[in-house]
């Protein structure tokens, strides 16, 4: 089953559009996603392509990965149309030799996996660094409209006061430890972006998701949000490793898209936005008794062992201020209940028998 037959997501992805107007400015204009296979940048590829399914001018999309194969299962019964086009990309590796021009570009790709992060920090910092430095030459090459990175809300670090991140909020971040390879990496990312657009008036904007979630996560996906739906799916119990008193900002996946969308046609260049809904700012373990709620499955408490404990993320706290976000117009339409029966629905109609 392709996720295009669940009713669920078709309708999640209807419920955006009806709402979501600034996408009508892109009929007619290119788009190239990097990261498309991934859990934020496939949602906001399957948005464009239910949008382009209800309206007549089409907005090409040019979806970029390191395997063309990945690039073609993933979005199966769009491949061949005129209007979607594979892109290979390596983050790490490649210099992007593109033989067209976009007039946007999302940047979502990278190493987000806590497990990876922690076993290839060389590889993280470098690719959060030198893929998005390919892209910004390319955009002052061709002329690109504009160039949105997606960074994280690991880049805050540690701040003693227990409340939402503000956009220039920064906190503690211990350069020495190979974790912070990620956090370190997409900061001097983010500062590479505004330095492009003050040097070169290259028009960049940044967004910096929370925790994200939802069915387009993949079985490989070892964060605890993903990890605990697809167990969940499964009817399996979920094991919590921590007290669950960490404070996040949870965030579905298609209210992330829509805010990626809003951020890139109407946020303001060499700023950055925190995105986050603001209903479902909880803790770990409210969401895990959300799940273990919609699945009936029980909460299991367990003892994490010293490689486990290398990977997580630090912040007690990274819950995310949304103010400036909504300045743009934006509002979460999906609440947690919503969002998590949502993605198990979805997940267990994808998972094999």
């Amino acid at each position: 089953m392709s996720i295009y037959d669940s009713r669920t997501w078709i309708s999640d992805l209807d419920n955006v559009i009806n709402i979501l107007d600034c996408l009508d400015s892109l009929a007619g204009k290119s788009i190239l996603i990097t990261g498309s296979t991934g859990l934020i940048c496939s949602s906001i590829v399957d948005l464009l392509i239910r949008w382009n399914e209800r309206h007549d001018d089409k907005i090409v999309i040019h979806a970029a990965g390191r395997e063309e194969e990945k690039i073609k299962e993933r979005f199966c019964p769009y491949y061949d149309q005129e209007w979607f086009h594979f892109a290979k990309f390596n983050a790490l590796s490649d210099k992007p030799v593109f033989d067209f021009r976009v007039d946007y570009i999302i940047h979502g790709a990278g190493n987000a996996s806590p497990y990876q992060i922690s076993k290839e920090p060389v590889e993280t910092m470098l690719c959060n660094f030198g893929g998005v430095q390919a892209l910004l030459e390319y955009s002052k090459n061709q002329k690109v409209n504009r160039l949105l990175y997606i960074s994280s809300s690991e880049i805050y670090g540690l701040m003693e006061e227990n409340r939402p991140y503000k956009e220039n909020d920064y906190g503690f971040l211990n350069i020495l430890d190979p974790r912070n390879s990620y956090s370190s990496g997409k900061r001097a990312a983010e500062t590479l972006c505004i330095s492009y657009f003050y040097e070169y008036n290259i028009s960049t904007v940044i967004a910096r998701p929370g925790h994200i979630y939802g069915p387009t996560a993949k079985k490989s996906d070892n964060r605890v949000s993903s990890k605990w739906m697809f167990d969940a799916a499964q009817g399996e119990n979920i094991v919590m490793k921590s007290n669950g008193s960490q404070i996040r900002s949870y965030c579905y996946c298609l209210d992330c898209a829509a805010a990626i969308m809003t951020i890139l046609l109407k946020g303001d260049s060499a700023k950055a936005y925190n995105i986050s809904n603001s209903s479902t700012v909880i803790t770990i373990k409210e969401l895990a008794n959300v799940i273990c709620k919609v699945a009936n499955v029980e909460l299991i408490m367990d003892i994490p062992d010293n490689n486990e404990k290398k990977a997580f993320n630090p912040m007690s706290n990274s819950s995310l201020n949304s103010t400036e976000l909504e300045r743009l117009g934006f509002r979460g339409i999906f609440d947690i209940e919503h969002g998590v029966r949502a993605t198990i629905k979805v997940l267990k109609q994808l998972l094999p028998d």
